[in-house]
């Protein structure tokens, strides 16, 4: 049995996964400058999931746990993955990059609502009630504040992409609920193809007209999210699982939205006010309420986690 990795070693692994997952968002960004955005989704689908087949098959056997049932399979590639990920890049031709991820914040608060309706020993407390009230109250001055002053488009753009934390959410409670004991690595492989089917058949109902370039930029994106942000992520996500605590891992959900509204700032020159500092910290102090109060739940099964989803 190998030894356990240095405190150190976790740490420094921790702070890399936030940059990687702060640093998607931005890219999808650049990406959509070459692609459209359920095309440049599913090229990076279906290279991920390429990508976890040949992992699952190298490492099934020592991760161990059962084969994924179709369900399963069919509900976090179509929620998590094909549903969650084609709201989130057709947002970003509406909104800026940084401002999508400080809205997904509000993922945890979703998952916690849902854990406490149907996961036994999932109840929210006092203190996950008002991490919620703040969360909304960051949420809603948001909405009031920065996006009003984008434009006409961003009110409705910022309610749809807010479906793609619910149905994240909505995916992660059922693979939660029915899916202790499976395999990790086949159930992302699994889920990213169907993922990559779903988003391949939304560019062919949507976007069959539109235009691919497939210059520097688009190759660059597609690779870097589909082998670092998506493969690579999701490994370091699990390997740390095992030797950390999900708790202690909770701190990628309030690093990561900063990482992506800076990166979003510096690289993109993307627009940032005062009111978008104010409605982060609003939602990410829910957030803390959220995880405070629930540090005595029942421990969650392994399974894919997309708080920082990007």
């Amino acid at each position: 049995m190998s030894a356990a990795p240095s405190p150190f070693k976790v740490a420094a692994l921790t702070a890399l996964l936030c940059l990687i997952w702060g640093s998607t968002w931005v890219v999808i960004a650049g990406g959509l400058e070459s692609l459209p955005p359920f095309g440049s989704a599913a090229a990076r689908f279906t290279l991920a999931a390429l990508a976890m087949t040949g992992l699952a098959a190298a490492f099934a056997r020592r991760e161990g746990g059962v084969r994924p049932s179709l369900s399963l399979s069919l509900v976090l590639g179509a929620l998590n993955f094909g549903g969650s990920y084609g709201v989130v890049y057709w947002s970003e031709t509406h909104l800026p990059s940084g401002l999508t991820s400080v809205l997904w914040a509000v993922f945890p608060m979703l998952q916690a609502v849902l854990g406490h309706l149907y996961l036994p020993g999932e109840r929210v407390g006092p203190a996950q009630l008002a991490g919620f009230g703040l969360g909304l109250a960051g949420v809603v001055l948001l909405f009031a504040t920065v996006l009003r002053g984008i434009g006409p488009e961003a009110v409705p753009a910022g309610s749809i992409l807010l479906l793609s934390p619910l149905v994240s959410a909505i995916g992660t409670t059922y693979v939660k609920k029915h899916g202790g004991g499976t395999s990790s690595l086949a159930l992302n492989r699994n889920g990213m193809w169907i993922g990559a089917a779903l988003l391949w058949a939304m560019t062919l109902l949507f976007e069959r007209e539109a235009e691919f370039i497939l210059d520097a930029r688009a190759v660059g994106t597609v690779l870097y999210l589909a082998l670092v942000g998506t493969v690579v992520a999701f490994g370091l996500y699990f390997w740390l699982l095992r030797h950390t605590t999900a708790n202690r891992l909770s701190v990628i959900a309030y690093v990561t939205p900063g990482i992506a509204l800076t990166l979003g700032v510096l690289v993109g020159r993307e627009p940032f006010t005062p009111y978008t500092l104010a409605g982060l910290a609003a939602i990410l102090a829910g957030v803390f309420l959220v995880h405070r109060g629930g540090a005595r739940r029942a421990a969650p099964v392994r399974t894919p986690e997309p708080a920082a989803e990007g």
